[in-house]
C-alpha cells in the first residue's frame, strides 16, 4: 500500500506539474494565433484522447507520464495550406515565438506561487528554531550560539522554523561569505552574530548530518515511549503490541525516550529485538522483528506503531505559519523567488565543479518525495510541487538545445544574426542536446540507485 501510495501520488504530481507547463505553451500560442494540433500529457501510446474547440485540437493523456508536448502548426513538420499558413508557428515574428517557447517555464513559476500561497493560507507547521545544545569547536559555537538560543532570522530574513533556517543557511553557504544570524537568548536578550561555515562544503551541510556538521541539537519535544496505536497487520501488532503500552527495554537496552526506541528499531530492520513492556503496571517481553524498509537515503526498520503525545507536550516548541490571503501571496512570492535563486545558485556551483552532481535527483527519488509529503498532508504535498515546479522551470531555461531555453537561445541568436539559424546548425545542437539531456537523466538516475542501493 505504501508503494501504490507513492506511486500514485509521483502520476498525480508530474502530471500536474507537466499540464501546467504544456497549458502555458498552449494558452499563449492560441491567445496568440498560432493553431494547436495537439495537447499532450505524456508520451507514447494514447490513453485518452478526444477532439475540441475551433481549431479541433487533439487532446491527449499518453501512457508514459513523464513530460508532454503541445504539436503546433507548422511547415517543418508537414504541408500547410495556403490559407493557414498565417497561423504557422514558423511564420510568426520573432516576438510572437519568443512568447509561446517562454510561456511553459512562466507558467511553472507562476504554478508554484500559487502552490505556496495556498499552503500558507490552510497553514505549515514546523519545530520552532530552538538550540538544545551546541558541540564544542564547532562552526555553531565558534559563532556564539548556545544552549537555549532561538534563531529568528538568517541574512536578515525570518525564520520561523527549522527548515528555513537550513534553507538560508544552504543559501548562504553557497555563496561562500559568513552568515549573519539573528539570535534571542532565554533571557530574551537580542543579538546578532555571524556564522562562517569556511570550513565546511555545501556538499556536507546538504547531508543528513546538516546539524551534526554545525554542531547544533535542535531542541525536540521529549516523548516517553508509550504506543498509541499500531498499524493493522503491522509487525507492532503481530507481536502484541498494544496502545498504552511502556517500551522499558530492548535487547536490555533501556528505552528512556521514545526516540531512543525509533533508533533501535530503525537500526533492527529484519532482526528479532527482545522488547521488555509495562502494561497495567505489570513488565512482560515480546518478540518483535521491523519490517525492513529500502528507499533512496537508507534502509530502516519499521514496526507500524505511533507514539501517545501528552497533553500540552507540544507547547513553546511547535509553530504555524498561516495568513492572510493577501499577506500569503506577499511570503508566496517572496518563497519562490528564495528557492528559484538557490537553485540556480546550486545548478552554476554545479556547471563550476564546486558541488557535486550526487545532489541531483531522479524519478525514484522524487517519486518519494511526493508519496513521504502527500503522507504528511496537504500544504507539504503543496510545498513539493512548489519545490519541483521551480526546477522544472528552470531546467528548461537552461540553453541546451530541445528544451525550451535552447530554442531562446536560437531566437536571441537571431537577433543579433538577423535572420534565423540554419537548419545544419540547429541540427548539430538537437544532437548535442540529446547526449546532454540523455547523460544528464543518465546521472540523475544513477544517483537515485545508488541512494536507493546504499
Amino acid at each position: 500500500m505504501e508503494l501504490l501510495h507513492t506511486v500514485l501520488a509521483f502520476i498525480l504530481a508530474i502530471g500536474v506539474l507537466v499540464t501546467v507547463h504544456e497549458f502555458g505553451h498552449f494558452i499563449v500560442a492560441k491567445r496568440l494565433g498560432v493553431k494547436v494540433l495537439r495537447f499532450s500529457v505524456g508520451f507514447g501510446r494514447a490513453l485518452w484522447s478526444r477532439r475540441g474547440g475551433a481549431d479541433n485540437t487533439e487532446y491527449v493523456v499518453a501512457a508514459i507520464p513523464l513530460g508532454g508536448y503541445v504539436k503546433m502548426l507548422d511547415e517543418r513538420e508537414g504541408a500547410v495550406s495556403e490559407d493557414e499558413l498565417p497561423r504557422a508557428f514558423n511564420r510568426q515574428p520573432l516576438g510572437v515565438r519568443f512568447a509561446i517557447v517562454a510561456a511553459g517555464p512562466l507558467a511553472n513559476f507562476l504554478f508554484a506561487i500559487l502552490a505556496y500561497w495556498l499552503m500558507f493560507i490552510i497553514g505549515v507547521g514546523g519545530l520552532k528554531p530552538l538550540v538544545e545544545e551546541v558541540s564544542p569547536a564547532s562552526p555553531a559555537q565558534r559563532a556564539g550560539l548556545t544552549g537555549g538560543d532561538e534563531i529568528l532570522a538568517v541574512q536578515g530574513r525570518r525564520t520561523a522554523t527549522w527548515e528555513s533556517v537550513v534553507q538560508r543557511i544552504i543559501a548562504g553557504a553557497l555563496d561562500d561569505e559568513p552568515i549573519p544570524l539573528t539570535v534571542e537568548s532565554l533571557n530574551e536578550r537580542r543579538q546578532d552574530l555571524t556564522l562562517d561555515l569556511a570550513d565546511l562544503s555545501v556538499d556536507e551541510l546538504a547531508s543528513s548530518d546538516f546539524f551534526g556538521k554545525l554542531g547544533i541539537e535542535p531542541r525536540r519535544p521529549r516523548l516517553p515511549p508509550v504506543i498509541d496505536r499500531t498499524e493493522s497487520g503491522s509487525p507492532a501488532e503481530q507481536a502484541g503490541l498494544q496502545p498504552g503500552d511502556r517500551i522499558v527495554r530492548a535487547d536490555g537496552e533501556p528505552m528512556d525516550e521514545w526516540e531512543d526506541w525509533v533508533g533501535y528499531v530503525r537500526g533492527h530492520g529484519g532482526e528479532s529485538i527482545q522488547v521488555e513492556l509495562e502494561r497495567d503496571g505489570a513488565l512482560m517481553t515480546r518478540s518483535l522483528t521491523p519490517e525492513l524498509v529500502t528507499t533512496a537515503d537508507e534502509a530502516y526498520g519499521r514496526i507500524g506503531a505511533a507514539v501517545r503525545v501528552p497533553e500540552g507536550l507540544n507547547e513553546g516548541l511547535y509553530t504555524r505559519e498561516q495568513y492572510a490571503p493577501v499577506t500569503a501571496l506577499g511570503k508566496a512570492l517572496v518563497k519562490t523567488a528564495e528557492v528559484s535563486g538557490l537553485t540556480l545558485n546550486m545548478v552554476w556551483k554545479m556547471l563550476l565543479l564546486e558541488v557535486s552532481v550526487e545532489n541531483l535527483s531522479g524519478p525514484i527519488s522524487i517519486a518519494q518525495y511526493a508519496g513521504h509529503s502527500a503522507r504528511v498532508g496537504i500544504s507539504r504535498f503543496l510545498e513539493f510541487l512548489a519545490i519541483v515546479s521551480v526546477s522544472l522551470g528552470i531546467l528548461n531555461l537552461l540553453p541546451i538545445p530541445l528544451l525550451d531555453g535552447g530554442h531562446l537561445m536560437y531566437y536571441l541568436i537571431e537577433v543579433f544574426k538577423g535572420g534565423p539559424v540554419s537548419e545544419e546548425a540547429q541540427l548539430l545542437g538537437q544532437r548535442v542536446g540529446i547526449a546532454l539531456l540523455v547523460g544528464l537523466m543518465g546521472l540523475a538516475f544513477f544517483n537515485d540507485l545508488a541512494r536507493l542501493l546504499g
